[in-house]
């Protein structure tokens, strides 16, 4: 009899009947033998689930494989796509436009001269008698240097003052007889006629007579010139001349020697060639500082005393003259120095850091974020270098945030991320720290 999904087997010789005891779609009548058999066996109430059991591990063992390697998998992507995601909008940090410094101070190389020099020459001819001052001597305005003996002149002096001794005599006579005459002729005991030549003839004498004086002037002048004195107190800075030496003055188209060079070294005129952008600011009084390299802890103090008023064409340089006092004499004329001039600018701009800039094909610009986290480029023009920062002319608002290093290939319109403090490269735990000497200077950026 089959009943529902009840499965009679009635055939005990059907090896496989053994088997259908553990399943639960077969049911076991009581008189059936095989129910019967297994009615007492306890090992065949636990066979059924063992046997589920049995079936199910294959299935088990695939699911844990796939939850093994899959979802792992499936955590890497997500990781990678969020990873991806915040890449694309990259990172940057902002600065503000600053007020420039009002006061900029430049350093420039200098010229430093003595206030004011002279090359010494001879006047007149003759031998050199006498020298009295050596190089390196100070010397007061009017001191005697060197006797220059000129018998030549000598002789043409003595000659020129006979002269003059008889052209005084003619003149004497020459008045006397003029005044006799005029006399004379107011009586009409003379003709007027010899009269007249008689004043001409005195006239005549008169002006012989200056003429030799004149002569006599002009010799003694050059007599003196024997002399050779200092024309301002200074310092011999170089004597070419030894006793005996032929000096000539060149006046009969001889070539000239130099007898001694005199320098004032007590204040000194210092020579700057400032670059054009500062032309404007350098005025009278700008305060100034002369440096030496071997004596970098003792500056002296000066200020621009006058400019050249033009522009150089060849170096596009104003000519500056700072004149600093020298007492002591601790610079010398034609050394080496450097020159800090304090720059005051009438109108303060902005400036930024020089790690913001972009060397564009249309000009300087800078990269600077708006409201929305865009990327925007402003042009800009340039003023005052100040080393890690530089002015703005124009082109950009104080209330703007300028990127700090952008990278060359940002346009505008692009999306970033500000960050107040952006992330600094750490170094290895191993890495010693440099010393105060090695230690470099901070960026701009820092």
């Amino acid at each position: 009899m089959n009943d529902g999904n009840t499965r009679v087997t009635h055939d005990t010789g059907d090896p496989t009947v053994a088997d259908d005891a553990g399943d639960p779609t077969v049911t076991r009548h009581s008189g059936d033998p095989i129910a019967t058999r297994h009615a007492g066996d306890p090992a065949a109430t636990g066979r059924p689930l063992k046997t589920r059991l049995l079936r199910l591990t294959p299935l088990v063992l695939v699911l844990l494989a796939l939850g093994i390697g899959i979802v792992p998998r499936l955590k890497a992507h997500a990781a990678l796509r969020t990873q991806t995601e915040s890449f694309s909008i990259p990172v940057v940090s902002v600065v503000h436009p600053k007020a420039a410094p009002a006061v900029q101070r430049i350093e420039l190389p200098a010229d430093v001269q003595a206030y004011q020099e002279a090359s010494i020459f001879a006047r007149t001819n003759g031998y050199l008698a006498h020298w009295y001052k050596d190089i390196g001597t100070q010397v007061p305005a009017g001191e005697l240097l060197a006797y220059i003996e000129t018998p030549e002149v000598d002789a043409q002096l003595e000659q020129a003052r006979a002269d003059e001794n008889t052209a005084k005599v003619q003149y004497d006579i020459a008045k006397v007889t003029a005044d006799r005459w005029v006399g004379l002729l107011k009586t009409n005991a003379v003709s007027r006629e010899v009269a007249e030549q008689d004043v001409a003839t005195m006239k005549a004498q008169a002006a012989t007579l200056a003429a030799t004086q004149a002569n006599v002037h002009r010799l003694s002048k050059l007599q003196s010139y024997e002399r050779v004195v200092a024309p301002f107190a200074g310092v011999v800075t170089a004597r070419n001349v030894d006793v005996g030496a032929l000096i000539d003055s060149g006046s009969a188209g001889g070539s000239k020697m130099e007898l001694f060079h005199l320098a004032e070294t007590d204040k000194l005129r210092v020579f700057v060639d400032v670059p054009q952008v500062y032309a404007q600011d350098m005025q009278p009084g700008v305060p100034a500082t002369l440096t030496l390299p071997r004596r970098p802890d003792r500056p002296l103090h000066g200020a621009v005393a006058r400019t050249s008023g033009a522009i150089n064409s060849a170096s596009r340089t104003l000519r500056v003259e700072v004149d600093v006092d020298n007492q002591d004499g601790a610079v010398l004329p034609g050394a080496y120095a450097l020159v800090d001039l304090d720059v005051t600018a009438s109108h303060p701009l902005l400036s930024v850091p020089v790690n913001t800039l972009l060397f564009r094909p249309n000009g300087v610009q800078v990269a600077v974020v708006d409201g929305t986290g865009k990327a925007l480029l402003r042009t800009i023009t340039l003023g005052r270098d100040f080393g890690t920062t530089v002015e703005v002319t124009s082109g950009l608002d104080v209330s703007e945030r300028v990127i700090s290093n952008p990278g060359d290939a940002i346009a505008p319109g692009d999306a970033v991320r500000v960050v107040e403090n952006p992330p600094r490269v750490e170094k290895p735990s191993g890495a010693e720290k440099p010393s105060a000497a090695e230690k470099p200077s901070k960026s701009p950026s820092a």
